[in-house]
């Protein structure tokens, strides 16, 4: 299927490793020109060498999301070198384990810069140049926010406030013809997910467990999957949805558990 998204300028914060560079290489392959934005310059670079290799284009700019300053100037950065933003994919983020009873104030906020203050500055200042071309706007989530998780409450309440500002810019931005939809990711196998796993005594048999209960095919998602579903809503394929919150999470979250062993 051709989506249509040839030459089409799209940010994706923290683009350079796990589901983020999944996006950005499905993004490159459909002829897009994604823009990796991260802390990294040799993360970056990587990722934008290996999509040249490929044949497709890529960029990047430096930004620490963490700072606003950052992120207007990653903005101007953009706009500076290519004069127009196609579409946005807040990506980047991560579960730092912040919860109730071993956090604290400063830590908490912290994770909220972390994990969803720069979802809403990335927007605020990519805004502009997305009016005028009605470029769409792609949250990635988790589904921590609904189902819990422990001892991550920063994690947690930084996605909850993902999906909420998914339907709320979804609703303010519909005078624009800006569509606005999030991705909900469940169990899906990337680099950090495989260094958490691996901190674990017997990181075989947990990940056993863990697919186990996956009713579909009894495995994780792959980040090429929430990479293709991502390409399909930034695409004019997807021109009637938004305020949708998406599961690509093979059932994880929402079929009965003893679907994963039927």
């Amino acid at each position: 299927m051709n989506l249509g998204l040839t030459n089409k300028i799209i940010i994706v914060t923290g683009g350079a490793k796990g589901i983020g560079a999944g996006i950005v290489k499905v993004l490159a392959a459909e002829g897009a020109v994604p823009v990796i934005v991260g802390r990294s310059a040799e993360d970056n670079l990587v990722t934008v060498k290996e999509i040249e290799s490929a044949g497709g284009r890529a960029w990047h700019v430096v930004a620490e999301l963490t700072e606003p300053a950052t992120c207007e100037n990653a903005v101007k950065e953009i706009l500076q070198h290519f004069g127009r933003i196609d579409g946005l994919v807040n990506n980047a983020g991560a579960n730092d384990g912040v919860g109730l009873e071993n956090g604290n104030y400063e830590k908490f906020m912290a994770s909220l810069h972390k994990n969803v203050v720069h979802y809403y500055l990335m927007a605020h200042f990519a805004l502009p140049a997305l009016k005028e071309s009605k470029g769409p706007i792609l949250n990635i989530t988790s589904k921590t926010w609904e189902t819990g998780q422990g001892n991550t409450s920063g994690y947690a309440a930084a996605n909850g406030g993902r999906a909420a500002l998914t339907r709320e810019w979804a609703v303010e931005l519909l005078k624009y013809g800006i569509r606005v939809n999030a991705i909900i990711v469940a169990e899906c196998w990337t680099p950090l997910y495989e260094t958490w796993i691996n901190t674990l005594p017997d990181p075989a048999a947990k990940r056993k467990e863990i697919e186990a209960m996956i009713p579909l095919g009894n495995r994780m998602t792959t980040a090429e999957e929430i990479a293709d579903m991502t390409a399909f809503l930034l695409s004019e394929r997807s021109s009637h949805t938004t305020g949708q919150l998406i599961y690509v999470d093979g059932g994880y979250v929402h079929l009965d558990r003893a679907l994963a062993n039927a």
